[in-house]
């Protein structure tokens, strides 16, 4: 839906200025297009669940002061830079807030929440890409602007279209360990936002099975009730015992984990490891804070494979996009994901506290 937009000098952002006061909505210059970035209208912004646990300091997470916040979104190219080959004014794309450095692999930050763990990472963010996307306007790098099929995904169905929302689309890696049609995963934990959706996209992708693990059970149940090829271990925190129930379900080609900040005492790394097959794959994407035990011998013996992947690559996100657009992978209220709130830049506290207690099942976004 290619249509003509033109800059306004100005736009309004939402600024922390400090970890120790409230984030404020202020007017500053509209960012300009230049090589390599184009400039985005915002339509929908995501908001993850500890927002709030991050902009207040609590969770320490670096980044620069001041800057605009800000997750994944949804928006309308502007405005491009010259060397730009594919995108249009008008154009939809998914802002994938995972910026890397051109010329530097291991220089990687979260747009709008955190500035990596390297000294180049942190050039990145200290730099061009200090602003994200909780503002009317943002500029992003043009690997970053990943096109979408308008017509096909917000369409409606009597017209072939799949009828999703803008807000849906926010929710646009299990690729990295090699998943294959076919093949039986562990997910731990599966219960949260981000474990929900990896059970989601294995199914698309082809997983003959899928074992969630978690330990809400009201999540478990509304997991089982995805698919026929999902089956729900609760974790007991008794390792053995949760080790065995996974075992009796045959031996798991690959387990993927997503554990929160808090999980590193917990037992379900052991319980998952042990009911891997010979040679089998580990994908960790979560983020514990301290050191997690792993059964090294058993790790040696068995020739199994262990891979960090901090979030995902452009490929990876193409794949995604193209499972969506497909029909492979279900969105928003087909995939049992509901909106539970959309708020404006002035009410960012409301949309942090509405994420913080939404559940996996449901989200939140900011709407500029």
């Amino acid at each position: 839906m290619a249509q003509s937009f033109q800059l306004p000098k100005t736009h309004r952002v939402l600024r922390l200025i400090s970890t120790e006061e409230p984030l404020q909505v202020q007017t500053s210059p509209t960012p300009q297009p230049g090589p390599g970035n184009a400039v985005v209208k915002v339509l929908a912004a995501g908001v993850i669940s500890y927002s709030g646990d991050v902009y207040n300091g609590k969770r320490r997470y670096p980044f620069p002061k001041p800057f605009v916040p800000g997750s994944t979104a949804i928006g309308r190219v502007v405005a491009m830079g010259p060397d730009a080959t594919t995108l249009t004014p008008g154009q939809l794309v998914l802002l994938d807030c995972t910026i890397r450095g051109r010329d530097n692999a291991s220089a990687i930050i979260l747009s709008g929440l955190v500035e990596g763990h390297n000294e180049a990472s942190r050039k990145l963010m200290h730099g061009e890409w200090r602003d994200s996307t909780y503002a009317e306007y943002t500029k992003f790098p043009l690997e970053n602007c990943i096109p979408l099929n308008e017509e096909h995904l917000l369409g409606p169905s009597s017209a072939g279209g799949l009828g999703y929302c803008v807000e849906d689309l926010i929710h646009m890696g299990l690729d990295d360990i090699g998943l294959r049609p076919g093949e039986t995963l562990i997910v731990a934990p599966a219960t949260g936002q981000f474990g929900r959706s990896a059970v989601c996209v294995a199914l698309a992708m082809g997983a003959g099975r899928v074992i969630a693990m978690g330990r809400n059970e009201i999540a478990l149940a509304s997991l089982s009730a995805l698919d026929n090829c999902v089956i729900t271990v609760k974790i007991t925190g008794d390792e053995q015992a949760d080790a065995e129930t996974l075992k009796k379900l045959g031996p798991a080609d690959a387990y993927f984990d997503i554990s929160p900040h808090g999980a590193a005492s917990s037992t379900h790394f052991q319980s998952a490891i042990a009911a891997l097959k010979h040679s089998g794959r580990v994908s960790l994407m979560g983020g514990p804070r301290g050191g997690v035990l792993f059964p090294y011998v058993d790790i040696m013996r068995r020739n199994l494979t262990l891979k960090g992947t901090w979030m995902y690559t452009r490929a990876q996100i193409l794949s995604f996009v193209q499972l969506v657009d497909s029909g492979l992978l279900s969105l928003g209220e087909k995939g049992g994901v509901t909106i539970e709130g959309k708020f404006k830049l002035e009410q960012w506290k409301e949309a942090f506290e509405a994420a913080s207690v939404a559940g996996p099942e449901k989200t939140v976004v900011i709407v500029p």
